[in-house]
């Protein structure tokens, strides 16, 4: 590989779930391992969150939750085609379902995305420069519409798009899991076009499903990043800066009851796999490595 520019954005996702992801993914930004994060506003700690980006001045942009936990925008709290029975969202396969079921009513979605980005600007002072689902759910049917619509009437810029180079050829992600990442991949696909007519963008390439939790180690993170290179400068010889954002989602495990978006937090999020991925970020033999091929960790607002 030429000594081409690269910019990564390391983002960590989920901040704001609780007081130990946060406390993680402070400690990974001052380790200089991570660049910018996500925040989901109806996380338990969200305001914790917005207050130490501002201390240590992280740089963050909006997770978008539409499926786990709460809606933000009291209107939809009850009575909602975006809660179930239990009065929460429908959950990461539970949304999907109801979606491809036509039980969902997209002005109630584009309502809730308005309502959080107004809350992100209450909680931090400023629009996100960047904007994504949490759960991928901002590439579903419909849903891409809406999410550009309204990424697009705040003047947001950036979003993400899961297609990430390589996937088919990872053996070690159990089927079922596969199944839901070439799901995701597809409904990318046929987002790209929706996203570009409204004028959002993205970088050129997205790595994280295959360096998620377990699968997160210093040479799973660096052949991903090498390997997607040389795919694109195949493509694109000419290019002489690539731009790469690494999703990642460190932090110490929460312990019940502390932590979620009101229903309290995930088996991910309890498990050793977060601190794992945090242990694997803030490793010297990593930092050196980006330095070695002369990537440069940045944020959107570097673009």
């Amino acid at each position: 590989l030429r000594m081409l520019q690269v910019k990564l954005i390391v983002t960590g996702d989920d901040f704001g779930y609780c007081p130990r992801r946060n406390q993680g993914i402070v400690d990974c930004f001052l380790a200089g391992a991570i660049s910018n994060v996500s925040l989901l506003v109806n996380g338990s700690a969200a305001a914790d969150a917005a207050k130490l980006a501002r201390r240590h001045n992280i740089p963050i942009g909006l997770h978008a939750n539409l499926s786990e936990g709460s809606p933000v925008c009291e209107v939809l709290k009850t009575n909602s085609s975006l809660l179930n029975q239990d009065g929460f969202f429908h959950g990461k396969m539970g949304f999907r379902t109801a979606l491809s079921k036509g039980l969902l009513n997209m002005s109630e979605v584009k309502q809730e995305l308005k309502a959080q980005v107004e809350l992100f600007h209450e909680l931090t002072g400023h629009l996100p420069p960047h904007m994504d689902g949490h759960q991928h759910v901002h590439v579903l049917p419909e849903v891409r519409h809406v999410f550009a619509e309204v990424l697009e009437e705040y003047g947001i810029q950036y979003t993400r798009v899961p297609i990430e180079p390589g996937l088919h050829n990872c053996d070690w992600i159990p089927p079922s899991l596969m199944d839901f990442y070439l799901g995701v991949e597809e409904d990318s696909f046929n987002t790209v076009d929706v996203f570009t007519k409204h004028g959002i963008r993205w970088p050129d390439i997205y790595i994280g499903l295959s360096t998620m939790g377990r699968n997160m180690s210093v040479s799973s993170i660096r052949s991903a990043i090498d390997s997607a290179i040389l795919e694109l400068t195949a493509k694109a010889p000419q290019s002489r800066t690539v731009t790469i954002e690494l999703m990642v989602h460190p932090g110490y495990p929460s312990v019940p009851p502390v932590g979620g978006c009101g229903e309290g937090p995930d088996d991910f999020s309890q498990s050793w796999e977060r601190l794992h991925e945090l242990q694997t970020l803030i490793k010297p033999e990593l930092q050196s490595h980006y330095k070695s091929r002369n990537i440069q960790l940045c944020s959107f607002k570097d673009l």
